[in-house]
């Protein structure tokens, strides 16, 4: 038999082992792994996107390849003329470069003769890419260009979509890098012990749930935001492409999408959305097991309730019992001693 003291005693030690644990102990290596993965997952978008804002800024070597189009006017005259080497060379005496591209704040141009880059504009905020004012004002005095009608009706949306673009893109920076500090949290530093109460334990899930859902949404807004300027920039270059390429066997002007800028984007994207995905996967089984457990509670304090109405029954059935065998040994009683009296009057 076992005195309450000791067993109390023995619940005593237990408890001060347990608190006596450091944190890493109470299986916290498979939590920090995912905090770890959240960390990196976000790092690795914004990077990206880093490359993304500051691409085609300068003449640097990763910089100078990231840009979103390119146009190619090299070849601008077409080479069913005669002599087209030289009226090349003198398409480049008249003020035009051999290629222009464009990043998300200014433009760079240069000639494919080795030279490169030969300048790049100052970055401006909420940038818009006018081709048609660019060449047009390079040009010297009497030089005319042909240019496709359809890059002048292209202007107006284009100049649009380049401001939707250019906020969409600093956001979502911002946003991943806030994501970098704040997206952990949604992971417990160590999961609850089993010995606490059912009270305790709603308590704690209660208060998960209720920062689990404003990290999703900010993981959500940040995916959207990244995904909706990537949207927009594949879509507004890719006009810009199409309308050079039809033009291009009367024109000669050849333009190219910014592979390595497109990839940049994209993983920035694919980044942003992995998060998003555990974070609204982690808040769905946040919310079913809440209710998976809400539900077996409810269950099982209806079984007690039964359990407790039936032994309320038992107990009042005995109850009745017991009284009815008291009745009986005092009518035996009673019995008993009036028999006694009338023997002792008849003797």
């Amino acid at each position: 038999m076992a005195f309450p003291f000791f067993s109390f005693l023995r619940r005593r030690k237990a408890q001060n082992q347990t608190s006596s644990l450091a944190p890493g102990d109470l299986q916290r290596r498979p939590f920090s792994k995912r905090r770890l993965f959240y960390i990196l997952l976000y790092i690795i978008a914004l990077v990206f996107l880093i490359l993304v804002l500051i691409g085609n800024v300068g003449d640097k070597p990763v910089l100078r390849e990231t840009y979103f189009l390119k146009i190619d006017l090299s070849e601008i005259i077409p080479r069913s003329v005669p002599d087209a080497v030289l009226i090349n060379s003198i398409a480049r005496t008249i003020g035009l470069h051999d290629f222009y591209q464009v990043g998300l704040w200014n433009f760079c141009e240069g000639y494919e003769d080795g030279s490169g880059i030969t300048y790049c504009s100052e970055p401006k905020k909420m940038y818009f890419f006018n081709p048609v004012e660019i060449l047009l004002s390079e040009l010297l005095a009497g030089a005319t260009i042909a240019l496709p009608g359809d890059v002048t009706k292209a202007l107006n949306i284009a100049r649009i979509a380049s401001h939707w673009m250019f906020g969409l893109f600093i956001t979502a920076t911002v946003l991943t890098f806030i994501c970098i500090f704040l997206a952990p949290l949604s992971i417990s530093t160590s999961p609850l012990n089993p010995s606490f109460s059912p009270v305790a334990t709603q308590r704690a899930h209660s208060a998960k749930k209720r920062y689990l859902f404003p990290l999703t949404l900010l993981t959500f807004v940040t995916f959207l935001l990244t995904a909706a300027a990537s949207i927009i920039a594949t879509v507004m270059f890719t006009i810009f492409k199409i309308v050079f390429v039809k033009n291009e066997a009367d024109l000669n002007i050849h333009a190219q999408l910014g592979t390595r800028m497109l990839v940049f984007m994209w993983i920035a994207v694919g980044m942003t959305a992995i998060g998003y995905i555990f974070h609204a996967a982690s808040l769905c089984a946040c919310c079913c097991r809440g209710l998976r457990k809400r539900r077996h509670g409810e269950r099982r304090a209806g079984l007690q309730e039964e359990k407790g109405m039936f032994g309320r029954r038992e107990n009042s059935s005995s109850s009745r019992g017991l009284g009815n065998e008291a009745d009986e040994k005092r009518g035996d009683t009673r019995r008993r001693f009036h028999s006694w009296r009338r023997m002792r009057v008849d003797g």
